[in-house]
């Protein structure tokens, strides 16, 4: 196993702890050095906090470190990061963004959009995804397949969360 697959199934952990609340399972985690600093779920239902994004929740545990410049952290996160936290992670100066699988609805990193790229920003940020894209997706697949079962909705299969 390489080292993002060891960094991503520790993301995966974040992403059923997540689940376990009822919360979309999403993890992150925050490299420096060989090390994992920091560690965070989505809480959005649990906090009632439109910002409870595990990217987001990620961030601020790693705001003690003196600076808000995080030009020493990679970040691995389960599926691809959305518009507003793609945007937090350039404005905190992250330079690698390592990701599982794809979110063509709301993917601001080659799905939708691809602000890791966008020479109008003043910073870009060299992503790596589809690391463990398969099971990433997987998770999220039945997550949101138990949730229309349980809600008793008839909702058309939503568009398969990509892997690469």
């Amino acid at each position: 196993m390489n080292l993002h697959e060891e960094y991503m199934r520790q993301a995966l952990e974040e992403a059923q702890m997540a689940a376990s609340k009822g919360e979309v399972p999403i993890g992150a985690v925050a490299v420096v050095n060989d090390e994992v600093v920091a560690k965070a779920h989505n809480l959005r239902e649990t906090t009632q906090d439109p910002l409870g994004h595990a990217e987001l929740l990620l961030l601020k545990n790693l705001k003690g470190n003196g600076s808000w410049r995080l030009t020493d952290v990679t970040i691995y996160v389960t599926c691809e990061p959305c518009i507003m936290c793609m945007g937090a992670l350039i404005h905190t100066r992250v330079p690698r963004l390592v990701f599982g699988c794809f979110e063509p609805k709301t993917g601001a990193c080659g799905s939708l959009y691809d602000l890791s790229k966008d020479t109008r920003l003043n910073h870009r940020i060299e992503v790596v995804s589809g690391v463990l894209a398969e099971e990433c997706g997987e998770l999220l697949t039945k997550f949101f397949k138990k949730l229309r079962i349980r809600r008793g909705t008839k909702v058309a299969e939503p568009a398969r969360l990509e892997s690469v």
